[in-house]
């Protein structure tokens, strides 16, 4: 019987990881999804850096970065 569970650990461990490593590319590619529209905002220069922040989620800091990261 515990011989039985053993055999099942690295099936176990591999759908976990699967599943971790889905939930951080799904984090990461909403992330990038935000930047690139707050990219978008910068660039249209309608908006002040409060005003993305507000539509992005994003704190006026990395809408910051983000406006110096562009002018590089």
């Amino acid at each position: 019987m515990l011989a039985e569970r053993i055999k099942k650990w690295p099936e176990q461990w591999e759908e976990r990881g699967r599943q971790i490593g889905e939930k951080l590319g799904i984090e990461k590619g909403e992330k990038l999804g935000i930047e690139k529209t707050a990219r978008n905002l910068l660039k249209l220069g309608v908006l002040n850096d409060e005003q993305i922040a507000e539509a992005t989620g994003l704190s006026v800091d990395e809408i910051a970065k983000l406006r110096m990261e562009d002018k590089h």
